[in-house]
């Protein structure tokens, strides 16, 4: 590796070296552009200067088509938490797919799924289920300003809830056309502020425990104790978006947290890594959805029951993630988020790796991070070379830095990660910032 380069230079030697070593990959994603915009249907998983290109997943590693192998540190954004076909949820698959997919009935998997969500999440006396985490959050607030008869939806800056709920930069023109309040995630004050002068007309609070798309930002218990004390007050219903943090502890972020929400959203591990999502709160919110209640609101969806999502989910939640996995990968994550900080402050640089338990993000900053703005300074630069340097050792980790372990990394498989990482930020601490 040469020398004394400027960052510009090191990322397109990087760069270089990526295409170079991917040639199937690059033909893949030229092909993939014919009829999906930017060879893309998921904008997540793109990256420069083309994105990586599954082929297959065995355990916890990943393969391209060009036959590199990768440990998977990503975990499929949280939905991956058991591994690749994990062999619990693969014979629960195997069963389904006997039984016959697409029975357009009542089954017998449902309500099991939903008696082990009710019996896994303090907030859940009733539960609904859907097919994304998007759903789950549009149906979550549609049913708090339904119930209230309020219009506004309070948000924050930096929070996502799918694919019509996005609030990076204060939101995105495609967003549902709900009549947003934009909060301050962590800002006590300027956030009960917010509540009080919309409370006539707020009908739920939405919030992620943690930030996730906008770097795993953790909710100070505080604030989110403060969210809970105004919703109460002012009548509106406190929504928190768990479709990531379920995972968290043995009963979910607010079970870590001991604060209950009216309603949350799940979806991810939850449906054993097959497309679900749901929400659920207390028995008489979700009332309204009994069909045989008088003034019932309709739910439909033709795979909301769909028997490989019911099959895997609990294969998933009484095998492959049961409460004492999940402690376990819990507390794991959090020393490894340790670990990782220490490498930095090892060799002194401008990195920082910020969340809470299995989940948490690369920066290019040196810390504490708190809030949003806490991230605006974040060298962009340093992280696409660690992303790319991290490739070329055999790690997969997303272009943003986001990391979501699995409950099948082994001790020996995380300790050659930090080693990799330790190796990747000396040799490109010329180029990296020093911290302050």
């Amino acid at each position: 590796m040469r020398r004394n380069l400027s960052m510009d230079e090191a990322l397109a030697d990087a760069r270089a070296v990526y295409t170079k070593r991917r040639p199937k990959t690059r033909e893949a994603h030229e092909a993939a552009q014919r009829h999906l915009p930017g060879g893309n249907t998921r904008t997540v998983l793109y990256h420069g200067p083309f994105p990586v290109r599954a082929a297959r997943g065995e355990g916890a590693f990943l393969h391209d088509v060009d036959d590199n192998r990768y440990l998977n540190l990503l975990g499929e954004y949280t939905a991956g938490v058991f591994g690749h076909s994990h062999p619990a949820i693969r014979k629960a698959i195997d069963e389904a797919l006997e039984v016959g997919l697409n029975l357009g009935a009542h089954n017998l998997a449902e309500f099991r799924l939903a008696d082990l969500v009710a019996e896994r999440f303090r907030a859940v006396e009733q539960v609904r289920f859907t097919n994304s985490g998007t759903e789950a959050n549009l149906m979550a607030i549609s049913t708090a300003r339904h119930l209230t008869g309020r219009e506004r939806v309070m948000v924050f800056h930096g929070g996502y809830h799918g694919g019509l709920l996005y609030f990076g930069g204060g939101g995105i023109p495609i967003n549902a056309p709900f009549p947003f309040v934009l909060g301050h995630f962590n800002d006590i004050d300027r956030t009960r502020a917010l509540i009080r002068e919309h409370a006539d007309s707020l009908a739920c609070i939405t919030v992620e425990p943690m930030l996730g798309s906008s770097g795993c930002i953790p909710g100070d218990p505080a604030f989110l104790a403060m969210l809970r004390e105004e919703a109460t007050a002012c009548d509106a219903l406190l929504i928190f978006d768990e479709v990531m943090t379920s995972r968290f502890g043995r009963g979910g972020a607010h079970g870590e947290y001991g604060i209950t929400p009216d309603l949350i959203a799940l979806g991810k591990w939850i449906g054993g890594g097959m497309s679900f999502g749901a929400f659920g709160g207390r028995a008489d919110l979700m009332g309204i959805y009994d069909p045989a209640a008088p003034n019932a609101m309709p739910h439909a969806g033709t795979f909301n029951n769909n028997v490989l999502s019911m099959h895997a989910g609990i294969a998933a939640m009484t095998e492959a993630f049961t409460p004492d996995i999940a402690a376990q990968l819990h507390a794991t994550g959090d020393k490894i988020r340790v670990r990782i900080n220490g490498v930095f402050e090892k060799h002194g640089v401008a990195l920082h790796a910020s969340g809470t338990g299995s989940l948490m993000n690369l920066h290019g900053l040196a810390g504490p991070i708190r809030t949003i703005d806490d991230v605006a300074d974040s060298d962009d630069g340093a992280k696409e070379l660690l992303f790319l340097d991290l490739l070329e050792r055999g790690y997969y980790v997303a272009r943003r830095g986001f990391i979501a372990l699995s409950s099948i990394l082994t001790d020996e498989q995380l300790d050659g990660f930090l080693d990799a990482l330790d190796d990747v930020v000396a040799q490109r601490k010329p180029l990296l910032k020093e911290r302050s």
